[in-house]
């Protein structure tokens, strides 16, 4: 699992010896600190609301809605709360309307947050691309901040590629499909070597200048 600054830093020490990239970028950036939020239903819509703005962005909209949902986001509070309700809170329709049958499905008991942390990372995967709004970045950032799971490896991540692409000082930033094949040599500790990759790609990545 990775729950902790002690496990992250005997994964990372582990990795470092295997790898002096991974070596450099720990020298560059330091060890990162954990990020795991906690399994569950609010964890899954917080990670929705976070697709595609930025960081802060996610943290003013999470806030919102947990206010207006009465301080705890749950299935039954976000039915409660309607389209209407979630919208202003600053989620988008789409990702409403996927809030919403995810809410729905908790309500019907087709999906059960306690079965999946039973279940292994392959299941858990498969059970939450099954419904509707949840693609494999959504599923393996679940797996990650909201399970511990320690060998998760987001492909799909633009700022991850975007780290390989400077740790490997190549020209042009490499696919989804391409990551697979450099994370293969951080098995069994990928989440780990992630979190450090998005510190390396946040401490190296050209700054704007203001104009």
């Amino acid at each position: 699992m990775v729950h902790n600054a002690e496990d992250i830093k005997k994964h990372l020490g582990i990795l470092r010896r295997r790898d002096k990239r991974l070596s450099h970028a720990i020298k560059v950036a330091g060890v990162p600190e954990p990020r795991v939020i906690g399994p569950g239903f609010a964890t899954l819509i917080r990670i929705i609301g976070d697709q595609q703005v930025s960081t802060a962005a996610g943290a003013a909209i999470w806030a919102k809605l947990k206010r207006n949902a009465g301080g705890s986001v749950t299935a039954a509070r976000l039915l409660k709360l309607g389209e209407e309700g979630i919208r202003a809170s600053g989620f988008s329709g789409q990702k409403t309307r996927y809030a919403l049958g995810l809410a729905e499905a908790v309500e019907a008991k087709t999906l059960n947050f306690k079965a999946l942390e039973r279940a292994d990372d392959d299941t858990v995967r498969a059970t939450l691309t099954s419904f509707k709004g949840i693609g494999d970045w959504t599923a393996d950032i679940y797996l990650m901040f909201g399970m511990g799971r320690p060998d998760v490896w987001p492909v799909g991540d633009l700022a991850l590629q975007l780290a390989i692409q400077m740790l490997h000082d190549m020209k042009e930033r490499p696919s989804a499909k391409d990551l697979h094949g450099f994370g293969e040599i951080w098995r069994p500790y990928r989440s780990s070597a992630s979190l450090l990759l998005w510190r390396y790609y946040g401490a190296t990545r050209p700054k704007k200048t203001k104009t």
